[in-house]
């Protein structure tokens, strides 16, 4: 498309507004192609090729959301985007659900159409060079849930449709995010991720929106705040649940609006960037709970990607092992174990409440407590292995309140520990003690936070 001039279907019944877009597409340097009904720009879609396609809602003899679906069939890689009336949101979360890939809302907005129209030429431009492939995507196994999820990545990555991904703690909802962003027309600007719930409420409105220096006590700086580092990209919010909601009010006016205003700023400035956002709770029971507003819940879940959990894919598990292994072996600098009889069994039998982040943790355990290259199924420390008696004792039961990450964490750091006391605390013969090499006890020891213990034995 670098070569031609985009072609642009633009499809209004009224005559004022349809020659507004007309002449704005011309000074843009595009070729306006104008239908005044929904039977002409049919018959359009029929004959000629279009890179972009503008389309009113209502339309005399038929509606926006009838073009979409006809384009479907006839055009299915054109991006749509669609006029509606100001405030009717119902109908432009209908046509993103239909595949329109964004919408604006009358009277337009001249620098928002612009915007709008340059986004679908984006999505143009990038659809005819993607492959869609499917290789290297990051995403490991081949069970038909992933083979589902690797079909709605791909169709939601054209769009700038906003998008809920829900899922389990756990289950890759961030890296599903990240692909959705890779693979679109913004991949190649910033991906900018946050964990509502780590943010103090008192600082939420600052780290979204940015602040002037001196607009308060500690701000020693300006700051532009995630929304505008987000700018041209990717904006994610994880366990967008977590908000208060004072600050829902204002992220549903910044995501309206598509502008934001700085702590102690006077002006506003403008932001375009695509929401993504997820959660492990149900959203809509929030939001009948009172604790997550309705119009945001309508804004943000306009569609939904389901990240599935790991019991529901166990067939992934020897893929989603090889995967880990080869990652940690690379991480310790060591050959990565292999499995012993049984061992992989033991996994696939295992239901996996913290899904492929409690698998890795598994593993990373595993390595760090097996003797020689075999991981043994009663190197896994799995519950139901430390209740049958299998396992070493670890100075009696499990405490049910407590996390069952942190629960494995704390057993690994006790077995570290027992050889760091059992030699004195000579790393080097730990290492060798547990069937390690040296760097990777090393990386053990930090990720534990033992370091600080490390120094005190040593002294």
């Amino acid at each position: 498309m670098n070569d031609i001039i985009p072609r642009v279907l633009v499809v209004d019944d009224e005559a004022d507004l349809r020659e507004l877009l007309v002449i704005t597409l011309g000074r843009m340097k595009l070729e306006a192609t104008a239908a005044d009904s929904l039977a002409a720009a049919q018959r359009l879609l029929d004959r000629d090729t279009f890179h972009l396609c503008l389309t009113d809602m209502n339309l005399g003899d038929g509606s926006g959301l009838q073009l979409i679906r006809y384009a479907a069939e006839k055009a299915p890689d054109l991006p749509i985007a669609v006029l509606t009336a100001f405030g009717n949101m119902e109908t432009a979360t209908e046509a993103m659900k239909l595949g329109a890939y964004d919408f604006i809302a009358k009277p337009v907005s001249l620098d928002r159409l612009r915007q709008l129209i340059q986004d679908g030429l984006g999505i143009s431009r990038h659809g005819a060079t993607d492959s869609s492939s499917g290789e290297g995507d990051g995403l490991i196994g081949q069970s038909s849930a992933m083979q589902h999820l690797r079909r709605q990545i791909r169709k939601l990555a054209r769009s700038q449709a906003p998008i809920y991904i829900s899922g389990e703690s756990g289950s890759g909802k961030e890296k599903v995010a990240r692909l959705i962003h890779t693979l679109g027309p913004r991949g190649e600007h910033p991906f900018v991720a946050v964990n509502c719930g780590a943010i103090p409420s008192e600082l939420m409105e600052s780290e979204f929106f940015g602040h002037r220096k001196g607009s308060f006590t500690g701000a020693v700086e300006d700051r532009k705040g995630l929304f505008r580092e987000a700018d041209g990209g990717t904006l994610f919010l994880d366990e967008v649940a977590d908000l208060p909601l004072h600050m829902q009010v204002k992220l549903l006016r910044a995501i309206q609006e598509k502008t934001v205003r700085p702590v102690g700023e006077s002006r506003e400035f403008s932001v375009n960037l695509r929401i993504l956002c997820a959660t492990h709770k149900d959203l809509s029971e929030e939001m009948q709970a009172g604790r997550f507003r309705q119009d945001l819940y309508y804004r943000l879940n306009v569609i939904e990607a389901h990240v599935p959990p790991l019991r529901e894919r166990l067939d992934d598990v020897p893929a989603l092992v090889d995967h880990i292994l080869s990652r940690l072996g690379i991480a310790w600098d060591t050959t990565p174990p292999t499995l012993g009889d049984g061992t992989l069994a033991a996994l696939r039998e295992y239901p996996f409440p913290g899904n492929v982040r409690e698998l890795e943790n598994v593993l990373e355990r595993a390595m760090t407590l097996c003797d020689g290259n075999v991981i043994e199924p009663a190197h896994l420390r799995l519950p139901s292995q430390a209740s049958s008696g299998d396992a070493p004792s670890q100075g009696g039961s499990r405490d049910p309140a407590l996390p069952l990450e942190e629960y494995l964490q704390d057993i690994e750091r006790q077995e570290i520990l027992k050889a760091l006391d059992a030699t004195h605390w000579n790393r080097t013969a730990a290492a060798k003690k547990l069937g390690m090499t040296f760097r990777s006890l090393r990386y053990r020891l930090k990720k534990l936070a033992l370091d600080q213990e490390e120094e005190e034995g040593s002294a």
